[in-house]
């Protein structure tokens, strides 16, 4: 299952993408929120599609804008330099237990909205992550077996930073983190049978239509399934939590000499099987 949701921003609608249709579910669920997830959600909705009203369901108009495929999640908790080739890139050893940071929530927004790149920012920067999205509650998992049966699914996720409010600011990196629209996240989110194999996916980000990430998901250092285990030994997740685990190497921070995102830059991000994003940077 491909989840979407639609309309303007704060007052999104649910839904499919059925054969590259946008199909509206408002009238069967109230969004895909931490309810939906924690009270079987998915499985109604599996249901609902493989039953003859599928076929009935109406379309989304093509001018509605893509929100972001879930709600507001609970926690949006991030894993840096999980990737080998991008700690490489950062001139830093490769962690030997994941770096874990956590992200404000509404950061996140719709896999085309504009980027605000804040006042005072001079160091904005990209980076294509692979989200997932948590699905029943995980605390203190036994293994990393149980781990996967907590994620309902992936979707593209862009870990927008600002370096210099993040780094040298002073204290952690949420300052750095947390500013208005950072987390545009979409356009699908892909149920895990949507996916061949979660360890080999490419992923690709150009500013401008000039490539500056190329990497997969198979230099990932700690996997989706271990990465959930691990989490859950520090804090409890909940249903609708977002997790964003990693980027390849190719950020504006790791350039020489580094180079950053301006008024009027358009980013575009591609993971496979898991669409494209598309944001202008708009100044604030």
């Amino acid at each position: 299952m491909r989840l979407i949701r639609f309309g303007r921003q704060g007052r999104e609608k649910p839904g499919v993408l059925l054969d590259g249709k946008r199909r509206d579910l408002s009238a069967y669920f109230q969004d895909w929120n931490s309810t939906f997830f924690a009270e079987s959600g998915p499985e109604r909705l599996s249901a609902l599609l493989k039953a003859d009203e599928a076929r009935s369901l109406p379309e989304v108009s093509e001018g509605d804008r893509w929100g972001s495929p879930v709600a507001r999640p609970g926690k949006v908790v991030c894993v840096g330099l999980n990737f080998s080739d991008h700690a490489k890139e950062s001139g830093m050893p490769v962690p030997t237990e994941p770096v874990l940071f956590l992200k404000a929530t509404n950061t996140v927004v719709g896999p085309f909205d504009d980027i605000l790149i804040p006042r005072n920012s001079n160091k904005t920067d990209w980076e294509v992550e692979l989200g997932l999205i948590i699905t029943r509650e995980a605390r203190y998992l036994d293994s990393v077996a149980d781990a996967a049966a907590c994620i309902a699914g992936y979707c593209i996720s862009h870990d927008v930073s600002e370096r210099e409010f993040q780094l040298e600011r002073g204290g952690q990196w949420s300052k750095g983190k947390s500013c208005d629209t950072f987390n545009p996240l979409g356009p699908w989110l892909a149920t895990g049978d949507e996916l061949p194999d979660v360890s080999k996916l490419r992923m690709t980000l150009t500013v401008n239509g000039q490539l500056r990430q190329n990497g997969s998901t198979e230099t990932m250092i700690f996997p989706p399934s271990q990465i959930v285990h691990y989490i859950s030994q520090f804090m409890t997740l909940e249903p609708g939590d977002l997790i964003s685990t990693g980027t390849p190497p190719g950020v504006g921070l790791g350039m020489k000499p580094p180079r950053y995102l301006r008024h009027g830059d358009v980013v575009e991000l591609e993971i496979q099987h898991l669409g494209k994003q598309r944001q202008s940077c708009r100044q604030v």
